[in-house]
């Protein structure tokens, strides 16, 4: 990780190990052209039950792509609440909707999946974004 000098290790709340996990799960960045594509490896995707004219209405998340990289967001996902005031009032915001815990979790690893494509895209360190 210190030859690396990766910018995954600007978020707060990830260290060297969950890093490396991510990075290493992940490879090239390059190989996924969306966000979208990432969440589907890493399996946080929400799947689809259909049949008809009829769609759920309790989705749950496919668990299709790697699991060593979903324990490792899922992970940091619970770190970064507790590490940026950002995401902590995101899942504030998403607990007061009555969200459970772990349903608002996810939707925290949704968002950091999204940050992470785009710095390593871009190579960009974690920039806190306060929302008034």
């Amino acid at each position: 990780m210190n030859e690396l000098n990766s910018v995954i290790l600007t978020i707060p709340g990830i260290s060297y190990t969950l890093g490396s996990i991510i990075l290493s799960e992940i490879g090239n960045i390059d190989k996924f052209a969306s966000p979208t594509k990432l969440l589907a490896f890493e399996g946080l995707d929400p799947s689809v039950k259909q049949s008809g004219n009829f769609n759920a209405t309790i989705i749950k998340m496919s668990k299709r792509g790697s699991k060593l990289l979903r324990y490792a967001m899922l992970r940091a996902s619970g770190l970064i609440i507790w590490n940026s005031e950002t995401y902590n009032a995101y899942y504030n915001r998403k607990l007061a909707q009555g969200k459970t815990h772990n349903n608002v979790v996810c939707h925290v690893a949704h968002k950091l999946t999204r940050v992470i494509f785009h710095m390593l895209k871009e190579n960009i360190e974690f920039k806190e974004q306060l929302e008034n």
